[in-house]
């Protein structure tokens, strides 16, 4: 890492580790120490002096979130907006895009299943043509494929970095050179790869990005976070406003505030804001670049010590593959074995056929299993967590 931080010295600042083994990380990581003081601080505050007295006394720290945002992504801060989560901030994004009708968007098997279904509701609403890219022989977005479709003409692509039902991480900077080429308009989710892997808009070429403090960040739950690039902020007029996002200027006009904020509402969690600030700086400290490498390194040993059980078989696509590890066991139901896991307080998830239509049954797939690493989880959890899935009944 970027500072010499051992791994004892991670554990020791992450409370929860001392509870439980928590594998549960694409759901919500753990918070640092230094997140958990940050918001019940301010939410103290907030109680001994008010609330909108303790926003303006922490005015400069609050403005100082949109500078680490900016920092993390390679982004300018008026680029940034902060809002309640990463399906919200894409929501605001592409659902004040200006569709005509017979637009076409092209997505991925992969894509979230929030964001399938408001494109579907989009394509019912505008009668945009929604287009399935294919997988390659990777099981990744089909670069081949995507570059054909957006031959023919494709007004966005929507794609989803690292999709939550397994480690696949898409080749998300070779998709905006292409969209770049073609002139589609990129909206990236980053809900997942965001804290995970090092991220530059400027490299990746997205128009939009959206993104959650609570999973690789180790933020607060309910805060999120929207880049929104020049053409973004050219085209594309919130769904609703407030007096926040807009100003009213006459009886009958208003006018729409120029930067990123206009994605953003008047009032907001502003402990957890100053929470998603504080767990952007820790990231920053320890540096991206080194937490990926021991993040995606986890993963890799994890998948291959659920590969060597007899009645295990892992699921992950991809060329390269990250923290998030899928597995389903002989004779069990996912269901039951994230819960006979629960009982010995180990944290998995389970991703649902039901939220990964256009990827898990066409592999023929069931509910799986997920268990997803940090860089704080160690290489001794994983032989216990290895251990206890080997013992499942």
């Amino acid at each position: 890492m970027n500072t010499p931080v051992s791994l004892d010295r991670l554990r020791a600042a992450t409370p929860g580790v001392e509870h439980v083994l928590h594998f549960n990380n694409a759901g919500a990581a753990l918070p640092p120490d230094v997140v958990l003081s940050t918001v019940i601080s301010h939410l103290e505050r907030e109680a001994t002096i008010g609330g909108y007295e303790a926003a303006a006394e922490a005015t400069d720290r609050l403005e100082a979130v949109y500078d680490s945002l900016a920092t993390l992504l390679g982004a300018k801060p008026d680029q940034m907006a902060v809002v309640e989560n990463a399906t919200r901030a894409w929501d605001m994004a592409v659902y004040g895009y200006p569709f005509v009708a017979g637009d076409r968007v092209l997505t991925c098997r992969g894509e979230y299943v929030s964001n399938v279904l408001a494109l579907l509701q989009l394509q019912e609403r505008h009668g945009i043509e929604v287009v399935l890219i294919e997988d390659d022989e990777y099981g990744q977005i089909d670069l081949d494929h995507l570059e054909d479709e957006l031959a023919q003409g494709a007004a966005m692509v929507a794609l989803t970095h690292a999709p939550t039902n397994g480690g696949l991480i898409n080749p998300a900077a070779a998709v905006g050179a292409l969209c770049e080429e073609h002139g589609a308009f990129y909206v990236l989710d980053a809900c997942q790869s965001a804290g995970q892997v090092p991220l530059d808009v400027g490299v990746l070429k997205c128009d939009v990005l959206s993104g959650t403090g609570r999973k690789y960040l180790r933020g607060p739950r309910g805060t999120g976070f929207l880049y929104a690039g020049p053409r973004a902020l050219e085209r594309i007029e919130p769904p609703f406003l407030d007096l926040h996002a807009a100003e009213w200027t006459g009886d009958r006009t208003y006018e729409i505030r120029s930067d990123a904020r206009r994605f953003e509402n008047w009032e907001t969690y502003y402990a957890g804001k100053l929470g998603l600030g504080a767990a952007i700086d820790y990231t920053l400290e320890l540096g991206v670049e080194a937490t990926s490498k021991r993040i995606l390194a986890l993963g890799s040993e994890l998948r291959s010590a659920l590969d060597a059980l007899d009645a295990v078989t892992t699921h992950d696509k991809g060329e390269i593959r990250g923290g998030i590890v899928t597995f389903a066991v002989d004779g069990i139901r996912s269901e039951d074995a994230q819960a006979q896991l629960s009982a010995q307080r180990i944290n998995t998830s389970t991703s649902p056929v039901g939220h990964a239509r256009l990827d898990l049954p066409h592999r023929g797939l069931p509910t799986l299993v997920r268990a997803s690493v940090h860089y704080y989880n160690s290489e001794d959890e994983i032989d216990r967590f290895v251990g206890a899935v080997d013992q499942l009944r």
